[in-house]
């Protein structure tokens, strides 16, 4: 399976601006630029892409890990906080909390760490990943 995106940008880094597509339209032409980087502008930016995609592939695996070990989850819900510092993804945190039925404290956490490990986005990210969970 290969997925894909594009990017276009015109004029300079601080200046210009950019729109961003995917294959699946989910973005079509949706604008990015330095202020929606690196302030408050509109449009979105690539670390919150990533962490978008970070929480939804976390969420997933950790649903296939509960799968796994015997639970079904009523609702799992992540955040993910990216920390861009210095030109550089430093760190993805994921906060996730759970409702599943009839796992203790200790089955929960353990899936969550499995999840934090192994869902394909951690693998691909070269920088430092924790998480916290909370069953709900």
């Amino acid at each position: 399976m290969i997925r894909n995106a594009t990017a276009v940008w015109n004029g300079s880094g601080k200046d210009g601006n950019g729109h961003l597509s995917t294959q699946s339209t989910v973005l079509n032409n949706t604008q990015y630029s330095f202020n929606s980087r690196f302030a408050e502008g509109i449009g979105t930016n690539p670390e919150e892409l990533v962490a978008a995609a970070h929480a939804g592939c976390f969420t997933m695996k950790l649903s296939f890990v509960l799968n796994e070990k015997g639970f079904t989850a009523d609702q799992l819900t992540t955040t993910c906080k990216i920390t861009f510092e210095n030109g550089a993804v430093t760190k993805s945190h994921l906060i996730v909390e759970g409702k599943v039925p009839d796992i203790t404290e200790e089955q929960f956490q353990e899936a969550v760490k499995d999840a934090e490990e192994n869902c394909p986005i951690s693998k691909l990210l070269d920088t430092e990943i924790s998480s916290e969970a909370k069953l709900i």
